[in-house]
């Protein structure tokens, strides 16, 4: 199977799924055999799959790419006895060094997976790297201006998927979400705004609280 075809959603099930690691194996960059050239989409979902890692409080070393051609068995050996030597060095994903439980871990995995539609829209609009060489991508993805896009998206998009998980147990005000996730106050009555809007949430003047619109 091309690397390519690795969406986002599978690395995020194998965490949730409790692996401790994923690694992806692709055709070396240049070297595709389809003219989709696949494998620098899955450089690029790598990148953005340890962007979210960092955001969700993992590890990003638990995330791995390496390219390399047919004939390299032993370079596939190498690097596959290093990437597992690092992750049982890292330690379990859950309670591991992250310092995530099972519930916690699961509750943010299941507020990313429910952004990966929302990437793929905004790899298609605003994160195509116009030339397919290494070099193109690297510098890509080395931007500041990139890098500082990619931490705004996931930062606003993650937060307002945790804040509706959470508003479908109990409604909730706006300090109640700010306490119950660790956001700022600020910041979750922008979400509240934003979302509202949206018509994803409203304000229940009954209880004083926010609830998701679909409740009512």
């Amino acid at each position: 199977m091309c690397s390519g075809r690795v969406d986002m959603e599978f690395i995020l099930r194998a965490f949730a799924n409790g692996q401790d690691g994923v690694f992806i194996g692709g055709c070396r960059l240049g070297e595709c055999n389809y003219i989709t050239h696949g494998n620098f989409d899955a450089y690029a979902t790598v990148h953005l799959g340890k962007k979210i890692m960092e955001h969700l409080g993992l590890n990003p070393a638990r995330l791995r790419i390496e390219f390399m051609s047919g004939a390299d068995g032993n370079l596939l050996a190498e690097v596959s006895d290093d990437f597992a030597e690092q992750v049982k060095a890292l330690g379990p994903i859950v309670n591991g060094e992250e310092g995530l439980d099972a519930d916690t871990l699961q509750f943010k995995l299941a507020a990313a997976r429910k952004l990966v539609p929302y990437l793929k829209l905004v790899e298609r609009e605003r994160l195509r790297v116009p030339i397919k060489t290494e070099e193109a991508y690297q510098a890509f993805f080395k931007s500041e201006e990139i890098n500082n896009l990619i931490d705004g998206i996931l930062m606003d998009r993650l937060a307002v998927n945790q804040i509706l998980q959470v508003l479908k147990e109990t409604p909730l005000s706006t300090s109640d979400i700010s306490e119950r996730l660790g956001l700022n106050p600020s910041d979750v009555s922008r979400h509240m705004n934003r979302s509202s809007t949206h018509g994803l949430v409203r304000y229940d003047t009954s209880s004083n609280c926010f609830v998701l619109a679909q409740n009512g």
